[in-house]
């Protein structure tokens, strides 16, 4: 369960964005999009192996 303590004065505004911020944090919205389709554990290893060589690629520029 996610709380966000809100103190005196507090503009309501600003504690929905540190809700939203904190329920981005937690994935939920992520994982429920993954689970509405089927994807191969093929297609998965495929994905994570383009984005790893990616990254290191970002990484490598970086130097």
């Amino acid at each position: 369960m996610i709380v966000v303590p809100i103190k005196e004065g507090e503009n309501i505004e600003k504690a929905l964005k540190k809700f939203k911020r904190k329920f981005e944090k937690t994935g939920v919205v992520k994982e429920l999009r993954s689970r509405q389709q089927f994807d191969k554990p093929s297609v998965i290893k495929r994905q994570q192996k383009i984005h790893a060589i990616y990254v290191q690629n970002m990484i490598r520029t970086e130097e």
